[in-house]
């Protein structure tokens, strides 16, 4: 990103962001409420828009970015967690379908990265569970799950601790961690690190009096 504005319709709400991340880097985004944390992510991905500035993905202007399945979002809130009775398993499995063609059906390959998503983050047991019937944290770790099972380059969080306890955190950290020491690029958006600092290398700073990034 270079001097990125970012807002809805004509009205800015994050301005003169400069931020670079490099491949296998795990950067945190920090900041206050208000801070425009969760705007500085949605301006990335695209569901937001671009007032001013630059912002690339891989290399390419992000309205020439098509390639989305090599990334992988975790939001700080998804309304399928509760709201549709799916299994855990299911929910993980829609994180493969940016990987398929529309006629294509799950392959033994994509059955095997689901399989390893779950294990990853710790809930190989539950594939067959409602989710509305985890805890909040093990509902994280299965939105962990979906996205990670679209083997993604680039793996964007936003507040992925969120009401989640200690031990919960503890087991994303790991996971985190692994896939860091593979080359996966991690964007974690954060209140606070917690149980996540020993993944993050670098750190950068949103104030909601400037928006910038230091």
């Amino acid at each position: 990103m270079r001097r990125a504005t970012f807002g809805y319709g004509r009205r800015p709400v994050l301005s003169g962001v400069d931020l670079q991340v490099h491949r296998a880097e795990a950067v945190a985004v920090r900041g206050a409420n208000g801070a425009g944390k969760s705007t500085l992510v949605r301006g990335l991905l695209g569901q937001t828009d671009v007032l001013a500035g630059e912002v690339c993905l891989f290399g390419r202007p992000r309205q020439e970015f098509r390639d989305w399945y090599r990334v992988g979002y975790v939001p700080q809130r998804d309304t399928v967690v509760g709201s549709v009775p799916v299994t855990v398993r299911e929910l993980v499995s829609s994180g493969r379908l940016g990987r398929l063609r529309p006629w294509q059906r799950f392959s033994e390959a994509d059955r095997c990265a689901v399989d390893c998503a779950l294990e990853g983050v710790g809930l190989a047991g539950f594939d067959r569970r409602p989710v509305a019937e985890l805890s909040g944290g093990q509902q994280r770790r299965a939105l962990v799950a979906r996205a990670l099972a679209g083997d993604p380059e680039l793996l964007v969080l936003d507040e992925p601790t969120a009401g989640v306890d200690e031990a919960n955190q503890r087991v994303l950290a790991a996971t985190l961690a692994g896939l860091a020491a593979t080359g996966t690029t991690i964007v974690i958006v954060v209140h606070e690190l917690g149980a996540l600092a020993s993944v993050v290398t670098r750190t950068v700073s949103l104030t909601a009096q400037e928006h910038h990034p230091c």
